[in-house]
């Protein structure tokens, strides 16, 4: 059998009748009422290997590729099969198509003799060196593959000395992924990038580009605008162009102070037909325009996150809801899904690093998920765990957090401030070494309460709650934890209890009307 070897392993002819038959991995055979089926997967491969034999022994070749003096031999069907480009030379009513040598202008020789032993061979080595050479003859000969090869490796190079270079490359050959990476590792990096010279070397489209993009930034507003100011002064921008560029600073986000600081800067009054007194006079019409549009343009929840410091800036951020895990069709799922208001629709946004689970406790904190305990079931019994896990929107990267310290599932998990959890009540299992054990029985419903301090990656116990319970709802209220309902023993409760956290002390408050459990328990201001 040409091309590669096979097995088929064949019985009775009964058994034959079959269609069901055994084969070697690197091949399929399938058999119906009127005809067999035979893949050889490795035929490929083969086909590859042939053809690159008769290149090497220099047989069939039926034209020539003459490029910056240089003469490389190929055949037609192998080139017009690998790139649009010879397709259309070779197959169309064109010159070439009856030519035996072909000379190509305006490509790199080098990048041509890569490509053909890509073509031949389907590997493509890649350097920084050689890159720009290979990312322009294939686009020029139209050979895709090649092109996505270059743009994932040019992806993999980004760094502060050359994002703008790759960038302008991006710009250069229309790869949109690529661009999008440069400018968003630019910005990620603001800070740090606007303190290098590259940042002079941008053009004017190119700095217009970073600050309109709307990627995640690493420095507050206010030293974006700084940044800016910086940039229009040292490339001399005329008046009508730095008021084009500080309509992209986003004003509403820098406070009042910080504003007249900076205004103070570059008042220049003894200079008044300057550079810098015309950019104070831009300035100062941006800051009276932002003001007008603040309460319009301002994002509350935004607001309170910079307040608090949780966030340096929300450029890039757009507030969204978040469906965690759950049960589908299929049963349980750990895929986490996101609804952004800007898109209208749920998009898959990650999933959570762990065996597929339920029951476990959620929270957002420093606008990073945290996802905590939970259970999982193995031949129908449910075994609780006590991992943690912390998810990083701006990486869109998971990262384990300290173990709570009580395996537990169905409790409340709620943030408080900028870096404690509080983990109240569940199902829980204990250690039997562990202090308080006598107190909780094997799969029991609990009222411990414990904290998770995010700044120390640790856990401690606090005050339990007097009454044991689960499936309960847990909101924060100011600098006070609330507790209502739930299940102690099958039994539905109706008490609200509120946990001081300056004093670490419990309340019990006035019951709800009706028990209740596995119900929401929100703030409405």
């Amino acid at each position: 059998m040409a091309g590669g070897v096979a097995s088929i392993s064949q019985g009775s002819s009964e058994n034959r009748a079959n269609p069901t038959c055994t084969v070697c991995s690197s091949s399929t055979y399938s058999r119906n009422a009127n005809n067999d089926n035979f893949l050889q997967i490795i035929h490929s491969e083969a086909l590859l290997r042939g053809l690159n034999a008769l290149r090497s022994a220099e047989k069939l070749f039926d034209v020539s590729l003459i490029v910056e003096g240089r003469i490389f031999k190929a055949h037609r069907v192998v080139l017009a099969a690998c790139s649009d480009y010879f397709c259309a030379m070779f197959t169309d009513a064109m010159r070439e198509a009856h030519q035996s040598e072909i000379k190509l202008n305006g490509i790199n020789a080098h990048g041509m003799e890569l490509l053909l032993e890509y073509v031949y061979t389907s590997k493509l080595e890649l350097d920084r060196n050689n890159v720009q050479d290979v990312l322009s003859v294939s686009t020029h000969i139209q050979m895709k593959a090649a092109i996505d090869a270059c743009s994932h490796f040019l992806e993999s190079q980004i760094d502060l000395d050359n994002c703008v270079a790759i960038a302008a490359l991006a710009d250069l050959y229309s790869l949109e992924p690529l661009k999008m990476k440069a400018y968003r590792y630019m910005c990620s990096r603001l800070d740090e990038f606007a303190q290098t010279p590259d940042l002079l070397s941008l053009t004017l489209d190119q700095f217009e580009h970073v600050l309109a993009c709307n990627y995640p930034v690493d420095c507050s507003e206010q030293r974006v605008l700084e940044i800016v100011l910086e940039y229009c002064l040292e490339s001399d921008l005329k008046p009508e162009l730095t008021r084009r560029i500080f309509g992209k600073v986003q004003f509403h986000q820098i406070g009042a102070c910080a504003l007249n600081a900076i205004k103070s800067k570059w008042n220049a009054e003894p200079e008044p037909n300057s550079i810098a007194s015309a950019y104070y006079r831009i300035l100062k019409d941006e800051m009276i325009k932002q003001e007008m549009l603040k309460l319009r343009l301002s994002d509350v929840y935004a607001d309170d996150l910079l307040s608090a410091e949780v966030l340096t800036n929300t450029r890039g951020m757009e507030l969204a809801l978040v469906k965690i895990g759950g049960f589908e069709t299929n049963g349980l799922t750990n895929r986490i899904s996101c609804y952004l208001p800007s898109k209208g629709k749920w998009e898959s946004l990650t999933v959570i690093p762990h065996i597929e689970q339920c029951n476990y406790g959620t929270a957002v904190l420093g606008n990073d998920l945290y996802v905590v305990g939970g259970s999982y079931d193995v031949c129908l019994k449910e075994y609780i765990h006590p991992f943690g896990f912390r998810y990083c929107p701006a990486k869109n990267k998971w990262k384990s957090i300290a173990p709570i310290q009580a395996d537990r599932c169905r409790f409340s998990l709620n943030a408080m401030g900028s870096h404690f959890l509080y983990a109240v009540g569940g199902v829980c299992e204990l250690n039997e070494n562990d202090g308080g054990a006598e107190l909780w029985a094997h799969d029991m419903t609990v009222s411990n309460c414990e904290r998770y301090d995010a700044n120390t990656d640790r856990w401690e116990y606090l005050p339990a709650l007097s009454e044991n319970r689960s499936q309960h709802a847990g909101v924060v209220l100011g600098d006070e934890l609330y507790i209502s309902g739930g299940i102690d023993r099958h039994i539905v409760l109706a008490s609200l209890w509120r946990f001081d956290t300056k004093s670490n002390t419990w309340h019990k408050l006035c019951p709800m009307p009706t028990p209740r459990a596995d119900h929401v328990l929100i703030v409405f201001d």
